[in-house]
């Protein structure tokens, strides 16, 4: 993999990936007239719950739903200016314009607080106890999978993918060290149905200033695990997974898929690495080597699982989803296992999976399909005739 580094006409960062060992010349200027920008978000604690909301009211102004010939993840091309200033690229990371969280340089800081001021769990030092609050330190990137703006993740091919699972690792090293950053989270969002307001083939990496609240409820449960029987839950879980057997859609020699045994969605499944790894980093060359051809057939499993001549759809509205990369944080992560969980909103072909009251209101969650269901019509998915 080759990268080359460069910024926007804002100063933000801006990274081409290219496969080989040497990039082609990454050259272009970004031409556009954009003022330099300070970020405006903070993160409140909710004493309640002790979660962290950020709150990033600026991201009412963000682009929506552009048309495809405007489209600001395509490159620039035809004297049309987008984020990518070249005319091709085939993986490329930047800071997001709007983002949620951002650490400001210092002399854009309100106060001059320092990036990082207070433990990145807790509050500043010296704050009301009921209003605990502090700058929305930290980081939001964007990550274009391709060039193409008519094609999804699930088109791409291996080499492609892997270039992917590359950029989210070099990303997930240099964010995870930063001293403002508890947890770096790499996911997509597709579809409108999930809340997609760029068609482009995207997706996103948060490096977070706290550990997510349900990344703290595993590590709270994993704990609970190690001290009941002497062993790592996520090991456990899996294990159970392989052995069982009716809830696995696809395993190999370094990746196994399973629907949980308690999926909280219609169609979900989890995707481990049969050696338990904290992050992406930690994979070896034989994991990462398999991973893209295991995660290209998932995806395109979910596709299939809607796709009869009743509900043909095109490239931008298959099966809606959001993968999400599980990662250990930087502090008491060490029980957590290194996993992707990939589920949709969609529980038939012309149904989606609203939030009602008790899922919404109390996250207690109601699954309308057995998870043995849901693991078996996958398994079926691609051998069924278009």
């Amino acid at each position: 993999m080759a990268k080359t580094v460069t910024t926007l006409a804002d100063g933000r960062e801006l990274i081409y990936f290219d496969a080989g060992a040497v990039a082609p010349p990454r050259t272009a200027v970004d031409r556009r007239p954009l003022d330099r920008s300070a970020p405006a978000s903070e993160v409140r604690l909710d004493r309640a719950t002790g979660a962290w909301v950020t709150i990033a009211a600026h991201r009412q102004a963000r682009t929506y739903h552009p048309p495809a010939d405007e489209c600001p993840l395509c490159p620039s091309r035809d004297g049309r200016l987008s984020e990518i200033p070249d005319a091709d690229y085939q993986v490329v990371v930047f800071e997001n314009r709007f983002p949620s969280l951002a650490t400001a340089p210092p002399d854009l800081r309100p106060g001059g607080v320092h990036p990082g001021a207070g433990h990145p769990d807790g509050g500043a030092p010296g704050a009301d106890p009921m209003r605990t609050a502090r700058p929305g330190d930290g980081r939001c990137e964007v990550v274009c999978f391709t060039a193409d703006h008519d094609v999804s993740f699930a088109d791409l091919d291996e080499d492609r993918a892997r270039l992917v699972l590359d950029a989210w690792t070099d990303r997930t090293a240099e964010l995870s060290v930063l001293p403002e950053v508890a947890q770096v989270y790499c996911f997509e969002n597709r579809g409108a149905e999930i809340g997609v307001t760029l068609a482009h083939p995207h997706g996103q990496i948060y490096a977070l200033p706290f550990t997510t609240p349900r990344t703290a409820r595993m590590i709270e449960q994993a704990g609970r695990h190690r001290e009941a029987t002497g062993r790592n839950l996520f090991e456990d879980l899996l294990a159970a997974e392989r052995a069982d057997g009716e809830r696995v859609v696809a395993a190999g020699e370094h990746w196994t898929a399973f629907v949980p045994f308690a999926a909280r969605w219609p169609y979900e499944v989890h995707l481990y690495p049969n050696r338990r790894v904290a992050d992406l980093t930690e994979l070896t060359e034989d994991e990462r080597a398999e991973f893209p051809a295991r995660y290209l057939d998932l995806l395109r499993r979910f596709d299939a699982l809607f796709a009869t001549p009743q509900a043909r759809r095109p490239a931008s509205g298959r099966t809606p989803y959001i993968s999400a990369w599980h990662q250990a944080p930087a502090r008491n992560g060490g029980e957590l296992a290194l996993h992707l969980e990939l589920f949709t909103v969609r529980r038939a072909a012309d149904k989606l999976k609203h939030l009602a009251g008790v899922e919404s209101g109390m996250d207690a969650f109601v699954n309308d399909i057995a998870p043995e269901t849901a693991a078996r019509r996958l398994r079926d998915a691609l051998a069924r005739p278009a």
